[in-house]
């Protein structure tokens, strides 16, 4: 969204609450009534004090600064009288019709007072990254050892024998970073230049010398990694596997309920603006359709609501286990410490005040966000490869199953196994053996789809759930990660060698249940190993 769609989104919504404005004092004439004339009881006088401390908060978010303070202080004055009816004198009712008369003054023909806000710039937004990229090396065997290996893992590499020639590449191109060797003529001058390029892309650098000054040159250079010769690959591949990470993270999930639809809908375009993905729901007791369809890593909720409260909401989202640790932040216009701290007790983890700042919004929303993804990645995923840990993986075969069903859409699920993994540590240690589980598990995540789950089920032992996936199209595709694996140069003392894996495939709707792809699928594993390994091999069934 460009600023300015954003400025004209701002203003439909101003003039859109505007227009909404006589329809909202019909409403609370017509409940003022009620309450005039029998004394009214409880709740009716809560959505009285509710309507008017609604009109407190989204006045002043649309600029309507004037009836915003007005319809705060009116709410000031009511709520004794809500809380206890029983006070209610003719004196009391003659002073509250004037006040709803001027607050009908104050809305009639209202203009907004202040300016409308800036817009928050959002970040690129995500896309397939392109994995190319440009490598500068003289030595002909290392290039090709770089290009074979990256080639591996869905890079594609441009080569340069020459740092002028990639700086020239520059001009008209943008990879996805530059893998430069310090050794070569002229990378001095490059990383001079690098200091003077606006937003050049990643660099890496790599080098025979490991000492500090020239670590420190490449860090001043603007670096985003140093390498020593010779080179890692394993490193190298994980240092542009978080390159790649960053440049595709997927937008964060706010979910946002406000029975205000206009209110919503301002607060959406702010964070949608910023680069999020928001859903709006306007009835809060619909809320769990919201939760179990979005999925949101945030929820964004105002305090007073009809049906029931915002803190009466957030304690009925922290007794569902999926939820429990998903961040909840209250926005209202609610001044009162004790009222704050009694929504946060009931488990909310931020309090904002209306009206808020946009870039505040967005920041406040983002920080929290990104806290929650960072702590339920080491909740759901395994520490050595990041992939889905086993109990979560089990989880989402079950949802995606449950998705076949329901759309007749075919289903493929696999088990893979690492060839001779006990040999290999034996041979070569742990650390090794580690390392080779790790290159896996990256293989399997760059050369699958993005809709494609990966897992580590225990040890040297993966699943993958391939959903809308017949077996035959997964057997391909399994296949094509295999013959690449068993290419790739596993680093170790002296010498590198290679590793094979064995895969087993089984499907829905042959398999019906979770359990049964499991089993299929364990058993066409066994026979891939007991045929020879290094092969993938369908379940029978299917």
């Amino acid at each position: 969204m460009s600023e300015a769609e954003f400025h004209q989104k701002m203003a439909s919504l101003k003039e859109l609450y505007r227009g909404q404005l006589p329809g909202k004092l019909d409403e609370l004439d017509v409940l003022w009534r009620k309450l005039r004339d029998a004394g009214g009881k409880a709740g009716e006088w809560a959505d009285f004090v509710r309507g008017i401390h609604s009109l407190g908060g989204s006045g002043a978010v649309f600029g309507f600064t004037a009836l915003s303070a007005f319809s705060r202080a009116l709410e000031l004055f009511l709520q004794p009288i809500a809380d206890h009816p029983d006070t209610l004198t003719d004196a009391l009712r003659y002073e509250i019709d004037d006040r709803l008369a001027e607050l009908r003054r104050f809305a009639d023909g209202a203009e907004p007072e202040q300016a409308l806000p800036a817009a928050t710039p959002a970040p690129p937004a995500p896309e397939t990254v392109e994995r190319r990229i440009f490598v500068v090396e003289s030595d002909e065997a290392l290039m090709a050892d770089i290009v074979q290996q990256l080639g591996y893992y869905g890079y594609q590499v441009e080569r340069f024998g020459a740092v002028a020639g990639m700086m020239g590449a520059l001009r008209g191109q943008s990879p996805m970073a530059v893998l430069l060797d310090l050794d070569c003529v002229g990378a001095q001058g490059a990383l001079e230049a690098w200091r003077q390029m606006d937003n050049p892309p990643p660099l890496l650098l790599f080098s025979y010398r490991s000492d500090l000054d020239a670590r420190l040159a490449a860090a001043r250079g603007g670096a985003r990694a140093y390498f020593a010769k010779p080179v890692e690959f394993n490193a190298l591949i994980d240092a542009l596997d978080n390159l790649a990470a960053d440049l595709s993270a997927e937008p964060y999930n706010v979910l946002i309920v406000e029975d205000t639809a206009s209110l919503g809908e301002y607060y959406a375009s702010v964070l949608q603006n910023a680069g999020m993905a928001t859903q709006l729901v306007t009835d809060p007791l619909r809320i769990m359709e919201g939760l179990a369809d979005f999925n949101p890593e945030l929820i964004l909720m105002d305090m007073y609501m009809p049906g029931c409260s915002g803190t009466e909401l957030a304690a009925v989202i922290r007794q569902l286990e999926s939820y429990v640790s998903v961040p909840i932040v209250f926005l209202s216009s609610e001044t009162d410490v004790n009222r704050q701290l009694e929504a946060l007790g009931q488990g909310g983890d931020d309090f904002l005040t209306k009206p808020i700042r946009p870039e505040h919004l967005v920041s406040s929303v983002r920080i929290r966000a990104d806290r929650y993804r960072i702590l339920r990645h080491f909740m759901v995923r395994d520490s050595l490869t990041g992939l889905l840990n086993h109990t979560r993986t089990k989880e989402r075969l079950d949802i995606e199953l449950a998705r076949a069903e329901r759309l007749k859409s075919p289903l493929s699920f696999a088990m893979i196994d690492i060839d001779h993994f006990k040999q290999v540590n034996d041979v070569h240690g742990h650390p090794t053996g580690d390392r080779v589980i790790r290159s896996l598990s990256r293989l399997l995540v760059q050369r699958l789809r993005k809709t494609d789950i990966v897992g580590r089920y225990g040890g040297e032992e993966f699943a993958v759930v391939l959903p809308d996936t017949p077996i035959h199209q997964a057997e391909r595709v399994l296949n094509e990660v295999r013959e690449s694996f068993s290419k790739i140069l596993q680093p170790a003392e002296g010498k590198g060698f290679s590793c094979t894996f064995s895969c087993g495939i089984a499907a829905y709707p042959a398999h019906a249940t979770a359990a049964e792809l499991n089993n299929a699928a364990d058993e066409a594993l066994y026979a891939a190993k007991g045929a020879g390994r290094n092969r993938v091999v369908r379940s029978g069934a299917a």
